[in-house]
């Protein structure tokens, strides 16, 4: 046809005559066009995403060398590399489905790679953007001149992404968390680069999403720091002898005596002594080592808790509360640990007081209220942990099976010099009333605090006004000996 080209194979053998003199050629051609272009499609699958048609990992890496020889060879080349991961992309996935996921994936890439053509976004650099798997992409911005070009692209993708997404009738709302890798860093291999870029992504994830950051030596040395914390957390974890449990107590306010305990986990590194949990459990929610981690100390709690009981004359009643992360609540064998953990320590349900955070509870209201019930059947007793600090929570509050409201420390830290937060401790309990719900006062650190929470009738306090978290053994004698608080409460 006019216009098309043809892929021919040519063959050829030279015929010799009877002196054995070549002779004449004889030979063959072959139409193999639609071998060639099956050729081309296995190679441009083998560069290429198969949903979104970008460039994928491998075919990204091999440009992202290319632009690092250039930068070596010109030092006045500079170029960026932007990693790209959509915020909340599971809950999409999960909640509409895996089609409705993949769609909004390809039409998050369409747009991403319009917005890199359009002169007004683009100007003078050039652009290559390239999914990586997952919701996972990445851009190279070649030819910038310094950071603020970088940015600017950054910050022109966030605004791209306020306007919803329309799916199959649905308006899909995304954003997108954005760590920035800039050539300046004297940097070795391309997959290097990528890793800070990656770590600079995560660092934006946990500034609150739908923002970038740019990489620094210092994301780095984090990052390896974690790394090693991880790796730290797996070693005790096999060795079974550095975590412990200390109790914080929650004291009366009305008589100034423990009431219950709540089960803390501490770390004793060998190395670096005791770690504090600010250092460690979020690593170890990120992992998935918090559901490892929590089940020795609900186990743990619980056989303290009844030893308790049965070593101390009058504390047949006495109670412990023990924190469940997002993670643990989410993990199927959740309510058989919980099962065995009883069973085995023969605590009874009604002493053991589960917390939960207000902000886990509102991340996926169903799924909570469900597992909730059945704990509830079981008897186990439910707790609110840091209420207030949640967005709509008051709504579904009197659906909950609470027992137990636990005041954020942060309105008891600032209940004196700021109204509001007085205001709002004296909803809580007022609410808690009407519910029928105990309520605890986190943060109590002042005998002031300890008074004006006494007067407003809020039952119990926490805090270090009372007693930091202690070992087992410092705990009994405690228990044992009955301090109280207050000089003016009757025991």
């Amino acid at each position: 046809k006019a216009n098309n080209y043809l892929w021919v194979l040519c063959r050829g053998l030279a015929v010799q005559d009877e002196m054995g003199e070549p002779d004449r050629m004889a030979g063959s051609l072959t139409d193999i066009t639609l071998r060639k272009l099956f050729e081309e499609q296995l190679s441009h699958q083998a560069l290429h995403d198969s949903l979104t048609s970008l460039p994928n990992r491998a075919l990204f890496l091999d440009r992202l060398k290319q632009a690092l020889k250039q930068s070596k060879r010109n030092e006045n080349h500079h170029f960026a590399i932007l990693f790209m991961d959509l915020d909340r992309f599971k809950v999409i996935n999960d909640g509409l489905g895996h089609v409705t996921g993949d769609t909004l994936l390809s039409a998050f890439a369409e747009k991403l790679s319009n917005s890199l053509r359009d002169a007004d976004t683009m100007s003078r650099w050039e652009g290559t953007v390239a999914r990586f798997g997952g919701d996972e992409f990445v851009l190279l911005l070649d030819n910038i001149n310094d950071v603020s070009d970088a940015t600017t692209v950054a910050e022109r993708i966030q605004e791209m992404l306020k306007e919803p997404f329309l799916i199959d009738g649905n308006e899909v709302f995304t954003s997108v968390s954005i760590g920035i890798a800039m050539s300046e860093q004297d940097y070795e291999s391309a997959e290097e680069f990528v890793r800070n870029a990656d770590t600079a992504m995560y660092r934006a994830k946990a500034r609150g999403k739908a923002c970038f950051q740019i990489f620094d030596a210092d994301m780095h040395e984090r990052a390896m720091s974690r790394l090693q914390t991880e790796s730290d957390m797996r070693r005790a974890l096999e060795r079974g002898s550095e975590f412990l449990v200390h109790y914080q107590p929650i004291v009366s306010l009305e008589t100034g005596r423990i009431h219950s305990f709540e089960a803390l986990v501490r770390w004793d590194h060998p190395d670096r002594g005791m770690v504090s949990p600010v250092d460690f459990i979020s690593i170890a929610e990120e992992t998935g080592l918090i559901v490892p981690i929590g089940e020795f100390v609900f186990r743990e709690a619980c056989r303290q808790t009844k030893s308790w009981q049965s070593r101390v004359p009058g504390l047949s009643d006495l109670n412990v509360s023990i924190n469940l992360s997002p993670r643990q609540f989410s993990d199927t064998n959740l309510l058989g640990m919980i099962e065995s953990a009883l069973s085995e320590s023969g605590l009874e349900p009604e002493h053991v007081k589960i917390e939960i955070t207000e902000s886990a509870i509102m991340e996926s209201v169903d799924f909570v209220m469900k597992t909730m019930n059945r704990l509830r059947s079981m008897g186990v007793n439910l707790a609110i942990d840091d209420f207030g600090t949640g967005y709509s929570s008051l709504s579904y509050l009197h659906r909950f099976p609470m027992n137990q409201i636990k005041i954020d420390e942060a309105f008891v830290r600032n209940m004196h010099s700021s109204r509001e937060n007085m205001q709002i401790i004296k909803t809580i309990l007022l609410l808690g009333q009407s519910l029928e719900m105990e309520v605890i006062a986190e943060g109590i650190e002042t005998e002031e605090q300890f008074e004006v929470l006494r007067a407003c009738s809020c039952e119990f306090g926490q805090g270090y006004y009372f007693a930091k978290p202690m070992d087992p053994e410092e705990a009994v004698v405690r228990l044992m000996s009955q301090t109280t608080w207050s000089k003016t409460v009757d025991v």
